[in-house]
């Protein structure tokens, strides 16, 4: 391994720590409804756990209501379910094959706890990032005990790691501020 693969290699999962942070805010709910809310709970269809959005069509009945209507309607009962026992607080009710459910007003305690954990979740990405930084960091000094590299060109290149890793905690800090931001907003 060289000194470009190693900054390549740190710098594509540098990013896949921050996709993984957006994918994670994306399931924290604010005041709106969003189909994506939905993405991860998990329901069972004839012995397997499958997500929502594979055994039914996700839409929207206006900004608060989310609906979801099941190909097989003997789901409707284990969706709705699925749903109430999810970590996302909500309470679905089923009209016919259609399950509606309706997004509560968030209180100004929900708030603060749903801030809370944006920031764990950002600390968690800023943690991944910075085990990455020290992992380039190791074998960078592997391939200067190796002789494989001068000591400027190391230091060059824990230099540029470091600055990688500056970048992306910057974009993890400014992802939680917006993300914040858009809980706090009444």
């Amino acid at each position: 391994m060289n000194i470009a693969e190693i900054r390549r290699t740190t710098e594509q999962k540098m990013q896949k720590s921050v996709e993984a942070l957006k994918q994670d805010l994306a399931k924290i709910r604010t005041g709106r409804a969003h189909v994506g809310l939905l993405d991860h709970v998990q329901v069972e269809y004839y012995g397997q756990m499958m997500s929502i959005k594979q055994v039914a069509q996700i839409g929207l009945a206006d900004a608060r209501t989310i609906t979801v209507q099941p190909f097989d309607k003997k789901m409707v009962q284990p969706i709705e379910k699925a749903i109430r026992e999810s970590e996302l607080g909500l309470n679905p009710a089923s009209h016919g094959d259609i399950i509606r459910v309706p997004m509560p007003p968030l209180t100004a305690e929900r708030r603060r706890e749903l801030a809370k954990v944006v920031r764990q979740e950002g600390e968690t990405a800023r943690v991944a990032v910075r085990n990455l930084r020290r992992d380039a960091i190791t074998h960078l000094k592997e391939l200067l005990k190796k002789k494989e590299v001068a000591e400027d060109e190391e230091r060059r290149a824990q230099e540029e790691v470091q600055k990688l890793t500056d970048r992306y905690v910057a974009e993890i800090d400014k992802l939680i501020a917006e993300k914040e931001k858009e809980i706090m907003t009444v």
